[in-house]
């Protein structure tokens, strides 16, 4: 530890550690632009200029390394006329146009400026003018000659989201920030760029020009798409989300979130969100009152029951519901004596349930890792905040190796990581790699592996196992294509074994809101009940089906032909907040998004997050624990007393925790030689994941949407439904 005095008091601070450091140690504020504590240092601002004793001229603090005994000032009559120097040349060429600017309210500039700026400019001269340039449907680059080249934006695409696509060219006045050859932001994390702009250069498109930062409210949430389980400041005007933002939290997201978290927020507000109980009768579609289509509905299954019994009736949900909408839908199923319901739509293998698949190990531990494996995964565009860690990692000298198919991952450039080695191979043959990567070990290490490949270990196979034998800190990560796969027992069982032998934690990445969450409630077959395939394949019998937040024929394996199967079924009751499944449904019943109701998302590590609503449900919407629980009352079921959704989160798990024992990734499950035959996995393009982020017109005119939807009419409805 290194002792420096900073303003008369005495800071201690480790070796290397900048004078910024310290202040921030001693809570000293010193003025800053380009200085981010997630980002490398450029000290081309030298707004936060110090006076250090015996230096000849102020130092920025943010590039300073401390020395022993260092005096610092912040305050001295040198250090403010150095800063207000800098403030000035900074407002040179800065429009004034406070007035209209997104930016306006929530501003370092403008902030600073008060503090630092003098009454008048001493320059005269015409200001400089930086023409526009459109970058994408997100990220707002009109007002240009507001840059103040801090470059914050150019170092979090280099090394937060790995990718560079802003730069600076030219020199000295004539300097800008631009894309190259006229190139659109791609990024699937470029959103935080307009966050940690400091003076409205870079604005959000969605947002611009609808409110002002001092008009709205600022209510927590949680993302309800993947699962990291993001937190997020949702900004509230009117009842309406006008904005989402991230709130800071180092152990889950940092203060970060993915485009995906913060733009979908438009489907909230949009054309097709569903406002009123529904009846199709004489095939068109009537709106009712919520008693005429909640007794329809209850009536029917009582009817259905008697006809055809209660295995007559499935349930299918999605797990981007809250933990209480899962655990009421469970509880209603298996209360009306059936045992289909099932969350795992996209899943081609139904093993016996052996413990809550998980993580394996905390978020935050992800930045620290030094070897890591993964296994069936667009890792990129699966889980953006995960690969931003792994991505971290690397930085910092860790050994990443995979094991995908080209469809996954297309060069080794992809992911925006650099991959130390990697097996490119179509789903059918993941097994036989990983078999191999495990014969390899067992030869190090004198094991046998639990299958013997096909072939003697490759080239691949082999650096694959010396990067995990060697090291500490060792992770193997089985993405959402590997929980997918036919053969995923088979992986899981091979993964576990290499974890074993090398130390190395294994688990899933968990591709939804809430997959974890779904297993702690078991919304899923235990008795003998059709699982989602059986479910959604041709003669399952079923004669009413409930659908809780999905559309199927985006959300399941079966594709559009599960249209066909529960079109054949003789009522279907969809729950969702959007006119959904409008060909073969026969009731829709409008449910609250994440944003309009309370509840509790559990993430891949298995931390518990509840959120409250934070503005009143649109129309005649309701939250969807209350319609189950009404839905409930209405067939005579007992136990659904639930005046409350924390009533509802005590009979989860360990009185609404999750028991310790829970989460487990290990299996009695064997592992099995791939016959070639296994169809590839079913994963869902980065905005195709669920309702909300398909109903958002901004993410579908993204390069992503556009390259997924290629042939489809989605980049046609997101320009209708922003004209």
């Amino acid at each position: 530890m290194i002792e420096i005095e900073l303003d008369g008091k005495k800071v201690e601070v480790t070796e290397g550690s900048m004078v910024m450091h310290a202040a921030d140690k001693a809570g000293t504020y010193i003025p800053h632009f380009c200085y981010h504590k997630k980002l490398s240092i450029a000290a081309n601002c030298r707004m936060c200029l110090v006076d250090v004793e015996k230096a000849p001229k102020p130092m920025p603090a943010c590039a300073t390394p401390v020395t022993q005994g260092m005096i610092v000032r912040t305050k001295s009559e040198k250090a403010i006329k150095a800063q207000q120097s800098v403030m000035e040349f900074l407002l040179i060429n800065h429009p004034l146009d406070c007035p209209i600017c997104d930016q306006g309210g929530e501003c370092q500039l403008q902030d600073l400026a008060v503090g630092y700026g003098g009454s008048s400019s001493r320059y005269e001269e015409e200001k400089r003018v930086v023409f526009h340039k459109d970058v994408g449907p997100l990220i707002s680059m009109e007002e240009m000659s507001r840059c103040i080249h801090c470059t914050r934006c150019v170092r979090f695409g280099q090394e937060v989201a790995g990718v560079m696509e802003l730069g600076m060219s030219h020199r000295g006045e004539h300097s800008e920030i631009e894309t190259f050859v006229g190139d659109s932001v791609d990024s699937e994390l470029s959103g935080n760029m307009i966050d940690i702009c400091p003076v409205g250069a870079l604005t959000s498109k969605p947002f611009r020009y609808s409110a002002r930062t001092w008009e709205l409210s600022r209510r927590k949430s949680v993302s309800p798409h993947d699962s990291t389980g993001a937190n997020l400041i949702v900004q509230v005007k009117n009842n309406h989300v006008m904005r989402v933002v991230p709130l800071e939290n180092e152990d889950v997201n940092e203060c970060w979130i993915a485009d995906r978290d913060r733009f979908s927020y438009e489907a909230l507000n949009g054309t097709e969100r569903l406002t009123q109980p529904m009846l199709k009768q004489g095939g068109q579609w009537q709106q009712v009152d919520w008693q005429t289509a909640l007794e329809y509905v209850a009536n029917g299954l009582k009817q259905i029951k008697a006809d055809h019994g209660a295995q007559s009736i499935g349930t299918l949900v999605s797990p981007h519901s809250t933990l209480e909408e899962l655990q009421l839908a469970t509880m209603l199923t298996r209360e009306l004596g059936s045992d289909n319901i099932d969350y795992r739509l996209r899943n081609a293998e139904f093993a016996a349930f052996e413990g809550v698949r998980w993580l394996g190990t905390s978020i935050a531990s992800l930045t620290q890792v030094q070897r890591a494996l993964v296994v069936g995964s667009n890792l990129r565009k699966e889980h953006p905040l995960f690969a931003q860690r792994i991505r971290q990692a690397v930085r910092k000298g860790a050994a990443l190796s995979v094991i995908t198919s080209a469809s996954l991952m297309a060069d080794r450039n992809a992911w925006a990581i650099d991959v130390a080695q990697s097996s490119i191979v179509e789903a059918d043959q993941w097994v036989e790699a990983l078999a191999a990567v495990a014969a390899a070990i067992g030869e190090t290490n004198g094991a046998a592996a639990p299958l013997a490949p096909k072939n003697a270990p490759d080239a691949a196979a082999k650096a694959i196992a010396a990067s995990l034998l060697s090291g500490e800190r060792k992770a193997v990560l089985l993405g959402n294509a590997a929980a997918h796969h036919a053969q995923a027992s088979s992986l899981l069982a091979l993964a576990n074994w290499i974890g074993a032998q090398t130390g190395a934690t294994v688990g899933y990445l968990t591709e939804a809101a809430n997959t974890v969450g779904a297993q702690l409630v078991g919304a899923f077959p235990k008795n003998g009940g059709l699982d989602a395939g059986r479910m959604l394949a041709a003669g399952s019998g079923l004669k009413a089906v409930l659908l809780l937040n999905n559309e199927p024929v985006f959300d399941s394996a079966a594709g559009k032909a599960a249209a066909d199967v529960i079109g054949n079924a003789q009522m279907v009751v969809t729950l969702s907040p959007f006119k959904a499944n409008l060909e073969f449904s026969d009731v829709l019943l409008p449910i609250a998004p994440f944003t309009e109701t309370p509840g509790t998302f559990v993430n891949a590590e298995g931390r518990l997050q509840g959120f409250h609503a934070v503005v009143k449900p649109q129309g005649e919407t309701r939250p969807a624990w209350k319609v189950l629980r009404v839905l409930a009352n209405l067939l005579g079921l007992p136990g659904f007393a639930f005046e409350s959704t924390a009533e509802v989160l005590a009979t989860i798990g360990d009185k609404g925790a999750v028991p310790a024992n829970a989460l487990s990734n290990a299996t009695a499950a064997a592992a099995v030689a791939s016959n070639g035959a296994a169809a590839a996995p079913v994963v869902a393009s980065i905005y195709q994941l669920d309702s909300i982020v398909r109903r958002a017109p901004s993410l579908q005119l993204t390069a992503d949407a556009r390259n997924a939807s290629a042939g489809s009419n989605v980049t046609a409805r997101a320009e209708e439904a922003l004209a």
